[in-house]
């Protein structure tokens, strides 16, 4: 049974910095994309960042980009995601999610395509 589980989310203030994990079990890691993405309320789910199976190359939203930093520890079956200079905007569950794929560089920022999901990590960033 294929399980990832979020932790490390929490209440920050502006300006602050969180580390989220994705522990994964039940598949074989390497096999596959990571994602992180966020819900905010009376939202649709939007992408945050991704990662490809062998961690070569990844990919973050622009609303993150140079403040957001995923990378993955394969030995580890770990996927995580650096927030730094975090904004109230930022407010949301985190998700990670798994998508099995082959090319060794290849990684998604579609929701739709992800084959498994967790259950989330609230992070709420005060103002």
């Amino acid at each position: 049974q294929v399980q990832l589980v979020e932790s490390g989310g929490g209440l920050v203030q502006a300006g602050g910095s969180l580390r989220l994990s994705c522990a994964a079990s039940g598949l074989t890691f390497n096999s596959y994309a990571m994602g992180w993405f966020r819900q905010a309320p009376g939202k649709e789910r939007e992408f945050v960042a991704a990662i490809s199976r062998s961690g070569v190359r990844d990919g973050s939203a622009d609303a993150v980009k140079g403040r957001f930093t995923i990378s993955r520890d394969n030995a580890k079956n770990t996927v995580y995601l650096q927030m730094n200079s975090l904004k109230p905007e930022d407010t949301a569950v985190y998700y990670c999610a798994a998508k099995a794929v082959f090319p060794l560089s290849t990684y998604y920022d579609s929701s739709q395509v992800y084959d498994y999901w967790g259950q989330g990590t609230q992070v709420t960033v005060s103002s």
